[in-house]
């Protein structure tokens, strides 16, 4: 059956549990590049489909605003609106720019390339867990293990501490699927992951400020933002952005990539008969299986995105799962191809917002795939993966495998 515009829907996050919409994106790309999309509570968004208005949007961050109505497409109450501001994914120009300049000294390629011992060691302790175990549940058993304890070290959070903050993390992303947070994404009660984790934030703030450390935690706590330290509340709520950027979308990158990659078995033999692909290997899978699908702004004033008038107030999707895979951009953009060159994916956005963590995530990708290719360890689905129901978490709850030592 053909697609009609008046068929689709890409708010209805029962839409993306076997699969996301990508026929109804190709669709609309060709044929309605931005797309007006209403939502149940009687407001509507506009879905900003196309690469290059996806990039428009991000490099505008002033017309544009993170900060207006936030960056997830549910208009929240004032209240909480206005303590998420404290969170650099959700700040404007100048604050942003202020508060990144100061921070970003710790996540500097040479920061964290530091890393990569440790980081190789705990990649390698877990595969070695997973043969030892045999059949696992790849998505919690290992590969949310990789964050957690790495992130988990850097900033010095307690080995005891880390499975409830990867919880929390899971929780703020994937409110929209019962298993996940059973008390569902309302305005009430979908943030309880986002409240614990500040919560925490702010004590571990207050339990450690002045201390003569060195672990990230330490120095993001002495970082200075116009002359003062970040107070306890602002730690907290920036402590929220990184360890949920740090946990759940690394925890869905790693796992969503062994999945492309079992599902290609071919591809899967090319990494393994060349490594130099492996860093390749890490950019299509961000790209084909981008963790997130989108992330909203608001416009601050009158604007034209792809020929489409918007009006001030109204709010955008920038829509992450439809721009990677631009005809225009990506030949044969549907097909998973770990030589892929050149390879512009938006999954870490563009622009004033690109992510914070971006290195660190790559050299986890990296290092992960050579720790488990090197293993020369078997890997094979021993049940159907399950996807979690979410429109804006694009991401995978289980997916059962069997480790075959070599």
């Amino acid at each position: 059956m053909a697609v009609t515009l008046e068929d689709i829907d890409l708010y209805n996050p029962d839409v993306y549990v076997d699969a996301p919409p990508f026929e109804a994106l190709a669709y609309l790309r060709r044929e309605c590049p931005v797309f007006r999309q209403e939502m149940p509570d009687g407001t509507f968004y506009w879905a900003v489909l196309k690469h290059h208005d996806v990039v428009e949007v991000a490099r505008n961050p002033l017309v544009f605003s993170a900060e207006v109505g936030g960056v997830v497409l549910e208009d929240q109450p004032p209240e909480q609106l206005e303590q998420t501001k404290n969170m650099l994914l959700m700040m404007d120009p100048p604050r942003h720019s202020t508060l990144r300049k100061n921070v970003y000294p710790h996540f500097r390629p040479r920061q964290i390339q530091q890393l990569e011992v440790r980081i190789r060691e705990i990649c390698r302790d877990l595969v070695a867990k997973g043969i030892e175990m045999g059949d696992v549940e790849f998505v919690h058993d290992l590969a949310a293990l990789v964050p957690s304890e790495v992130f988990g070290e850097m900033m010095g959070i307690p080995p005891e501490d880390r499975p409830k903050i990867n919880r929390w993390a899971e929780i703020m992303t994937g409110g929209q699927d019962p298993e996940v947070n059973p008390d569902g994404y309302t305005a009430t009660s979908g943030n309880d992951g986002s409240m614990a984790m500040a919560v925490y934030g702010i004590e571990f703030a207050a339990a450690r400020r002045g201390r003569d450390g060195e672990d990230l935690g330490d120095l993001l706590l002495a970082t200075k933002v116009d002359g003062q330290p970040m107070t306890d509340l602002e730690f907290g709520y920036f402590f929220v952005q990184l360890v949920t950027a740090g946990n759940d979308t690394t925890r869905t990158m790693i796992s969503s990539g062994l999945h492309a990659l079992l599902e290609h078995p071919e591809q899967l033999t090319r990494l393994r008969a060349d490594r130099s692909l492996i860093p390749n290997a890490v950019e299509e899978i961000l790209r084909y299986a981008n963790p997130l699908h989108y992330f909203r702004r608001t416009t601050t004033a009158d604007a034209t995105v792809g020929g489409q008038e918007i009006k001030a107030g109204e709010k955008l999707a920038m829509i992450y799962t439809s721009a990677n895979r631009d005809e225009d951009v990506f030949a044969a953009p549907d097909e998973f191809d770990v030589g892929r060159v050149p390879n512009p994916q938006l999954s870490f956005g563009i622009g004033e917002h690109y992510c914070l963590g971006v290195h660190l995530a790559r050299l986890e990708g990296r290092i992960w795939l050579e720790e488990l290719l090197d293993s020369g360890v078997t890997i094979e689905m021993t049940g159907e993966p399950r996807r979690q129901r979410s429109n804006l978490n694009n991401a995978l709850k289980s997916l059962p495998v069997r480790l075959t030592p070599a």
